[in-house]
């Protein structure tokens, strides 16, 4: 932005940030688990819209957790590290980053790493609070951090004392709590009962919001991001409304006053 700035050249800004998931008590758990694992999983957790956080409702946490890991098993196999096919942390730097959160909260699965070949399998933490340095920052790997809730407003507020996300998943089959969590959560973008699918899609502009980006892009997005709307009015020769020019003929005081 900086350097457009000096050449008054426009532009969109995609940033990222915390981008949490919330599972309520009445969510489908079996299908949330494997979408979320999907979603976060994906290239080692290295994308920008990945779940950062989950928040999971008191009442259905654990049986959650265990179709969760259940998922990550499923997708990445019992030993992810020997998987030639899961994805490094794409430099050293990130790893020593990533592998400093793993003594956060309590670790409920994974937390092996491999530092040569710079891997670490998919890990799951809970009894996360937002005190935690894993917390603090947009974590872009794969470790998946657990914080509980008994009431939605807990969550909402949660996340409003933080920096605008740019992506929000909500996970729950009652309409009015996802009108609720919608209409109270400014982000960029995001599902309803799914996780990541809302960026492939064409018909839906892509971007953030406040501290998560600028502008938006994808599909007629693209277009419209990066045209210049040329907005012009084209005016009837068939009449004419006197009022529009005042003087002291049509009433120039007479205009004054209505103005006032």
């Amino acid at each position: 932005m900086e350097a457009a700035a000096k050449h008054l050249t426009p532009v969109t800004l995609e940033l990222g940030g915390k981008s949490p998931c919330i599972v309520h008590e009445d969510a489908n758990l079996k299908l949330a688990a494997k979408r979320i694992a999907w979603g976060k999983f994906t290239n080692a957790g290295q994308t920008c819209i990945a779940p950062d956080y989950l928040y999971v409702h008191n009442r259905i946490k654990e049986p959650f957790l265990q179709h969760l890991k259940e998922s990550i098993f499923e997708l990445c196999g019992k030993e992810p590290l020997n998987n030639p096919d899961f994805t490094r942390i794409v430099s050293e730097r990130h790893f020593t980053r990533l592998t400093s959160f793993l003594d956060n909260g309590h670790l409920f699965m994974g937390g092996n790493v491999d530092k040569d070949r710079l891997t670490i399998e998919p890990t799951v933490l809970t009894k996360i609070s937002w005190e935690d340095s894993i917390m603090q920052d947009e974590i872009f790997g794969p470790i998946l951090p657990v914080l509980d809730f008994d009431n939605l407003s807990d969550v909402v507020d949660g996340i409003h004392r933080h920096p605008k996300p740019l992506a929000l998943y909500i996970f729950t089959e009652d309409h009015h709590i996802q009108e609720e969590v919608l209409n109270k959560v400014s982000f960029g973008g995001g599902c309803v009962n799914d996780t990541v699918y809302h960026f492939v899609s064409p018909y839906l502009p892509f971007g953030g919001v406040g501290t998560s980006g600028i502008g938006a892009y994808h599909g007629k997005g693209n277009f419209d991001t990066f045209s210049h709307q040329k907005s012009v009015l084209k005016q009837t020769t068939k009449f004419d409304i006197p009022f529009r020019y005042p003087n002291v003929k049509n009433g120039l005081e007479k205009i004054k006053l209505f103005m006032k």
